[in-house]
C-alpha cells in the first residue's frame, strides 16, 4: 500500500513504518503562533511523513497561501550537532523529530529565530527575506533557546550557562550574567521543572525589550548520577544531577536584569517555596508561580519591575496536591486574573475572583487570552477534549465533535488542530469570528503518512468505576474463530492517558491485536481529566488501586463480550509507568496476568525523582511506608511468569538501575526472567532499527509466553 506523503515500498512493515514515520506525527502541522492582527499564521511541519526535518511555514490568510519560511538542508543543518543542553531539552520534550523544531517571534509576528545545530537564524515573517545566520559571542554551536524581545530589535541566548542579548541590527552581543558557579546557569530551566513542571525555559522578556526575568540555577546541592555506556568503555560517563526523591533539588532563584548586566533578585522565600513552576513578564507586569516541596502551598507573586521586590497576589493550599496547570496564571485585556482552582470535584476555569465555569467541565489548561477572551480546554468525557471560549459574551464550546482538540487564538483567529476515531492523523483548520459565531476559513496541510491500518476500537466503560476502556479486535477477527488471547496494553499513571477518541493513538494496539490479541486499554484512578478526587485516590500508593482496576477493566470487558477473551491467556506491555505496572502485574496477581513485558519500568520510587514522586508518595523520610508498599523488589520472589525487562542504557529520566536492580532481586530469588538492554537508548526510543525491532522481539516473547493456557 502506498502512504500518503511516502514512496511506494509495499515491502515495508508496520512497525518500520511505525519507527519511521515517528509514529506518524511527521508532517503534521504544529506549534502554530497568530499575528496580532490575525492575518497570518506561522507554524511547523516536515515536507513528508517520513522525513524528520521540520521546517518554519507560514500560511497568509488574505491570499490563502502557504509558504515555507526556512527550510534546514538549504541552511547546511541537515546533519545536526547539538550542542548537550540541547539534546536534554529534546529529551524532556520527548522531540524525536530534526530541523527547526523549536521558534520564537516578535510580539508583531514579524521576525523569528530558531536554532540549528547550536548555531541561530534570523527568519523574515512580514516580507519573505532568506533566514540569515546572526554570529554570537558564545562558543560556536553553544547556542540554546534564542528569543527575540518583544519590538523584534534584539534577542536572548544561552551559551555555557550564561545568559547573552545581541542587537539584531548591527549591535554588540554582550553577556548579560555569566555562571558564577562551577554549577551555575542563568536562563535555562532546572531537570524537575523541564521534566515534570513543563517549564522549558528560564528567561522571559519585558514588554519593552529592555529588561529581563531571569532563572539562576545552581545544581551543586543536587546528587549526581553516572550514566554510563557499557558498549563503549572508553567514553566517560555522562554526568547527570539528578534529584531522586528525599533529596535535594537545585536552587532557584529570579532576578531582574536590564541591558548593562545590572542583576536585581527577586527576594521570595525559596526555601519555604522552593520550586519555581512558572513566570511571565506582559503589560501587567513580571509575575511567577512559587510551590513548596510537599505541593499542597502555591503562591502567585506579583513582582516590581524597577526593585524586585514582589508581593503575593493570590496563595492556594490543598491538604493533598496543587496540580501545575499549563497556561496559567495570565491576564484579561480588562486586567481580570487568569487562574483555576478546584471545586465541587471538578478543576474550573477562575477569572477574576470566581469561577466561571460549571461543575463536571474538567479543564485541561488555558491555551490562549486574546483580549478579554480566554480560550482553553476542557471536558465532560476524559476520552475527549474540546475547546471552550470564555468572554465577556459568556462561556461557548468551540468544539463538540468527538476526539482530541487543541488550538491557539490572537486576534480574533483560532486555530483548531483535532483528532478522532473517524479519520487519521491531525486535521487543522482555521476559524474566524467572534465568540460562539467562528467560521472556517482555512485549513493547513498536512504531509503525515497514512497508516497502513484502521484501528477499530470499541470505548467501553467498566465495571462500578465505568474506568475508560478501550477494546481492539484483530481487523480480520472472525467471530466463530473461539476467544482470543488477551494483552493489556496500558499506560495507567498519572497526567497521561491511553483511552482517548483518537485514532492514532491505538495505532501500535491495532498492531498488537492484529497479531492475533484482543487488546484492552483502560485508564484506572490517578488517570487525568476525571476530577480532583479520582487524580489523588493514588496517594500513599501509587500501584494497588492502579493494579485493581487493570484487573477490573480485564474482568468487565470479558463480561461484557461472553466468550471472546480467553482470561487463561493474558499478557500485559507497558512502558515507563506502563512498565512498572506490567512488572507488578506478573508479580503480585500471576493468578490473572500470565506474561509481561516491561519497558524502562521504574521498580523503586525512591530512585525517581522529587517533584513527581513526593507529590503521590509524600518525602521518603516522613512516610517511608508508602515507599515500600509500591517497590517491586520485595516481590521478586513471587515471580513465577515470564517477564521480559528492556531499559535503555542511557535513560536519564527511568535510569537503567531501576530494572538492574529488579534483575538482581530476581535473580537471587532464582527466578528466571529476560533482560533486552539498550545501549545508547534514552528513555524515548526514536532509533528508526531499534523502535522497530523491539516491537517485533516483543511480539515474539508474548506469542511464545502465551502459547498455551497457563495453568
Amino acid at each position: 500500500m502506498t502512504q500518503a506523503g511516502l514512496p511506494a515500498e509495499p515491502t515495508v512493515s508496520f512497525p518500520r513504518l511505525y519507527a519511521r514515520t515517528r509514529r506518524f506525527t511527521l508532517g503534521a502541522p504544529r506549534a502554530f503562533q497568530i499575528s496580532p492582527d490575525g492575518e497570518r499564521v506561522a507554524f511547523l511541519r516536515s515536507p513528508a511523513g517520513d522525513d524528520p526535518q521540520t521546517c518554519l511555514w507560514q500560511l497568509d490568510l488574505d491570499r490563502g497561501a502557504e509558504r515555507i519560511v526556512a527550510d534546514p538542508r538549504t541552511l547546511g543543518g541537515a546533519d545536526e550537532d547539538l550542542p548537550p543542553e540541547e539534546r536534554a531539552r529534546r529529551e524532556r520534550l520527548r522531540e524525536t523529530a530534526g530541523g527547526i523544531v523549536a521558534y520564537a517571534c516578535d510580539r508583531d509576528l514579524r521576525r523569528a529565530v530558531f536554532p540549528l545545530s547550536g548555531r541561530v537564524y534570523l527568519a523574515d515573517l512580514a516580507g519573505g527575506a532568506e533566514p540569515r545566520l546572526l554570529e554570537t559571542a558564545g562558543p560556536v554551536g553553544t547556542v540554546i533557546d534564542p528569543r527575540l524581545d518583544p519590538t523584534g530589535t534584539r534577542m536572548a541566548y544561552v551559551s555555557a550557562g550564561a545568559l547573552h542579548v545581541l542587537e539584531l541590527d548591527g549591535g554588540a552581543d554582550r553577556a548579560l550574567a555569566e555562571p558564577d558557579g562551577p554549577e551555575v546557569t542563568w536562563g535555562l530551566a532546572e531537570f524537575i521543572a523541564a521534566e515534570e513542571m513543563d517549564r522549558y525555559r528560564g528567561y522571559w522578556w519585558a514588554p519593552d525589550g529592555r529588561s529581563l526575568l531571569v532563572a539562576r540555577v545552581d545544581e551543586e546541592p543536587v546528587p549526581r548520577r553516572y550514566i554510563a555506556d557499557p558498549a563503549n568503555p572508553d567514553r566517560e560517563p555522562n554526568v547527570v544531577a539528578y534529584p531522586a526523591a528525599g533529596t535535594t533539588n537545585a536552587e532557584v532563584t529570579l532576578w531582574i536584569v536590564d541591558l548593562g548586566g545590572n542583576r536585581t533578585r527577586v527576594p521570595w522565600n525559596n526555601i519555604a517555596y522552593e520550586y519555581l513552576v512558572t513566570a511571565a513578564w506582559d503589560d501587567s507586569g513580571p509575575r511567577a508561580v512559587v510551590q513548596t516541596r510537599d505541593q499542597r502551598h502555591t503562591q502567585i507573586l506579583e513582582i516590581d519591575p524597577a526593585s524586585g521586590a514582589c508581593g503575593v497576589l493570590r496563595e492556594d493550599h490543598d491538604p493533598v496536591w496543587l496540580d501545575v496547570v499549563p497556561g496559567v496564571p495570565g491576564f484579561t485585556a480588562s486586567g481580570e486574573l487568569v487562574w483555576t482552582a478546584d471545586s465541587e470535584d471538578t478543576k474550573r476555569l477562575v477569572v477574576g475572583d470566581a469561577p466561571v465555569t460549571p461543575p463536571g467541565l474538567q479543564v485541561d489548561g488555558v491555551l490562549d487570552i486574546d483580549g478579554d477572551t480566554v480560550l482553553f480546554a476542557a471536558t465532560r468525557e476524559p476520552t475527549e477534549l474540546h475547546l471552550w471560549t470564555y468572554g465577556p459574551d459568556g462561556l461557548h464550546a468551540l468544539t463538540d465533535e468527538p476526539g482530541v482538540h487543541v488550538g491557539r487564538r490572537t486576534g480574533g483567529t483560532t486555530v483548531v488542530a483535532a483528532q478522532a476515531l473517524d479519520h487519521d492523523g491531525t486535521v487543522v483548520h482555521v476559524l474566524r469570528g467572534a465568540p460562539g459565531a467562528e467560521e472556517r476559513v482555512a485549513r493547513i496541510t498536512s504531509h503525515a503518512a497514512t497508516p497502513p491500518l484502521t484501528p477499530k476500537v470499541e470505548l467501553l466503560r467498566s465495571g462500578e468505576r465505568e474506568i475508560r476502556t478501550a477494546l481492539l479486535l484483530p481487523e480480520d477477527h472472525d467471530p466463530d474463530a473461539g476467544p482470543l488471547p488477551v494483552l493489556l496494553d496500558p499506560y495507567g499513571g498519572p497526567h497521561a492517558q491511553r483511552v482517548r477518541a483518537a485514532r492514532r493513538a491505538f495505532l501500535e494496539s491495532q498492531w498488537f491485536a492484529n497479531q492475533g490479541y484482543a487488546v484492552v486499554v483502560a485508564d484506572g484512578r490517578g488517570t487525568p481529566l476525571r476530577g480532583p478526587a479520582w487524580d489523588r485516590a493514588v496517594r500513599g500508593d501509587l500501584l494497588t488501586p492502579v493494579l485493581e482496576d487493570q484487573i477490573a477493566a480485564l474482568e468487565a470487558t470479558a463480561r461484557s463480550r461472553p466468550g471472546l477473551l480467553d482470561l487463561t491467556r493474558v499478557g500485559i506491555r507497558g512502558w515507563s509507568f506502563g512498565g512498572y505496572l506490567a512488572a507488578a502485574a506478573v508479580l503480585r496477581h500471576p493468578d490473572v496476568f500470565h506474561a509481561a513485558v516491561a519497558g524502562a519500568p521504574v521498580t523503586e520510587q525512591e530512585l525517581y525523582d522529587t517533584h513527581y514522586t513526593e507529590r503521590y508518595l509524600g518525602h521518603p523520610e516522613e512516610e517511608p511506608d508508602n515507599y515500600a508498599r509500591c517497590s517491586l523488589l520485595p516481590d521478586a520472589p513471587k515471580l513465577s511468569r515470564p517477564l521480559l525487562l528492556i531499559h535503555g542504557l542511557a535513560d536519564d529520566n527511568v535510569l537503567v538501575a531501576h530494572t538492574l536492580r529488579l534483575s538482581s532481586a530476581l535473580l537471587a530469588a532464582g527466578r528466571p526472567h529476560t533482560v533486552l538492554p539498550l545501549s545508547g537508548v534514552t528513555h524515548m526510543t526514536p532509533q528508526e532499527v531499534v523502535a522497530e525491532n523491539l516491537l517485533l522481539l516483543q511480539v515474539d516473547f508474548l506469542a511464545k509466553a502465551l502459547e498455551a493456557p497457563a495453568p
